[in-house]
């Protein structure tokens, strides 16, 4: 068995706990750019309203005019929380870790160096060591609501790059009160230790590597605690996708129905369903005639029309066939109004053809006209095919009859034919009366040998 580096453990983890490819999850994408947005915006809010109360503070503390240096550099972070809700994007970018360094930088040169405008005697040491690297936890913090958890990473070698930086440079600093650090050393003189900690002068090294490490394990915290929450927020984006794909067959409420659901909708089973065709008449000598571009706009057009048609009735868009659409009422789950919803959309389909010939008229272009077949009974449906590719499908008598039933309306003059058993579990004459369909009586189906009795819906859309 070959051995394993350690640093390629580490990116197989990586890659298992990586995002999903964002270019082909649309989905997750735009979930990620909200929440970054969000998280983004809600940091920049309320960091501009901590540091304009923090600015009224400081002139309330000391109305005096050194204090524009820290009422500039306050202008100074917002404009960098601005400059980051600005560029933010979920990809990783080179311009929001720049900004999150000037935004430490910024920070660093606040703790560190002292007010070069105020006459008062200090000295950069005292500015450095006293109670001041907490402020960095309020940028971490703001890290977490704005960027992602592998962020957290360059915050925490940033600021550790950064604050040691600033020790250096503040050791090495002159001092403006080196008579107050003579006399502090004089007076505790023989206590080395009390006076390695409280000397003026000096700056102790152990408590800033102690403030580094607590920073970091913070950071680590909070990173893993980032890191549960994208996890999640995939969950939903796949969920969302998932409920998506559903919302292209099936109406709203059944994808509700269907997403609260335990049972799996692949399940192979039987049930009473109503299986609708319809399909555009002469539509390939309608194609000769006009241009690719234009035939595709026109389909385009058909089927979100037919679509809309389905889903108002209750129904489940099976499939789109070129110049045609099968649905079925009854998928997934059956309910005693299928039979009717079917009917009733196949009427809808006709008003809604008889609207868009309206409108291709004006417009100078020729009708179309729609032939609808339904049939109503026992099939078989759900998943099928291999365990590379499964696709959910209604599969029977029933759907081979709807078809043929939709192709008979050519010779019966009619634009809908539908079955005595749809007719019948519809309502049966007074829901036909209601809806302006005749009986036919028995007809004989190409491919069967038992004869169906229909009805008849006659054409009042414009032939071609």
């Amino acid at each position: 068995m070959t051995a394993v580096s350690f640093g390629e453990r580490i990116r197989r983890i990586r890659r298992r706990n990586d995002l999903p490819d964002l270019e082909n999850n649309k989905f997750l994408h735009e979930a990620l750019n909200q929440n970054k947005h969000e998280g983004l915006l809600l940091a920049v809010k309320a960091r501009t309203i901590c540091l304009v109360i923090i600015g009224l503070f400081l002139i309330y503390l000391s109305p005096d005019w050194y204090v524009l240096y820290y009422e500039i550099l306050i202008v100074a972070f917002m404009l960098i929380g601005w400059a980051q809700v600005k560029i933010g994007r979920v990809e990783r970018s080179r311009a929001e870790l720049f900004l999150i360094f000037l935004d430490l930088a910024l920070m660093t040169v606040v703790l560190v160096v002292p007010n070069p405008w105020d006459p008062r005697p200090w000295s950069a040491a005292l500015q450095y060591k006293f109670g001041n690297f907490p402020y960095f936890f309020i940028l971490l913090a703001a890290a977490t609501l704005a960027y992602s958890w592998r962020t957290l990473v360059p915050v925490v070698v940033f600021t550790a790059f950064l604050w040691i930086g600033g020790f250096f440079w503040a050791t090495y600093q002159p001092s403006d009160i080196t008579e107050v650090t003579e006399k502090v050393r004089e007076a505790l003189d023989g206590y080395p230790n009390i006076l390695h900690f409280i000397d003026p002068g000096s700056i102790p090294i152990e408590p800033r590597i102690q403030e580094i490490l607590i920073f970091a394990i913070v950071a680590f915290i909070l990173a893993l605690n980032g890191w549960r929450t994208n996890q999640l927020l995939v969950r939903q984006a796949e969920a969302a996708r998932g409920r998506a794909n559903l919302s292209r067959h099936f109406p709203p409420n059944i994808v509700d129905n269907l997403a609260e659901r335990d049972q799996p909708l692949g399940e192979v089973r039987e049930q009473r369903v109503a299986v609708l065709f319809a399909d555009i008449v002469g539509f390939t000598k309608m194609a000769e005639t006009e241009t690719p571009d234009r035939i595709v706009s026109v389909l385009r057009d058909f089927h979100s029309r037919m679509e809309d048609c389905v889903f108002e009735n209750g129904g489940t868009l099976d499939k789109f066939l070129g110049d045609g659409l099968m649905a079925t009422f009854g998928t997934p789950e059956t309910t005693p109004q299928d039979a009717e919803n079917a009917l009733k959309c196949s009427v809808a389909m006709q008003r809604h053809m008889s609207r868009w010939n309206e409108e291709r008229e004006k417009a100078g272009l020729a009708p179309i006209r729609l032939s609808v077949g339904i049939h109503y009974g026992a099939v078989v449906l759900g998943d099928i095919g291999s365990e590379r590719r499964l696709e959910y499908a209604v599969l029977g008598d029933v759907v081979n009859v709807a078809s043929r039933l939709e192709a008979s309306t050519r010779e019966m003059k009619a634009d809908i034919v539908v079955s005595s058993e749809l007719m019948d579990a519809a309502g049966g004459e007074q829901m036909a009366r209601e809806l302006g369909f005749v009986e036919n009586g028995s007809q004989s189906i190409r491919g069967r040998g038992e004869a169906v009795t229909t009805w008849l819906h006659l054409i009042t859309t414009p032939a071609n």
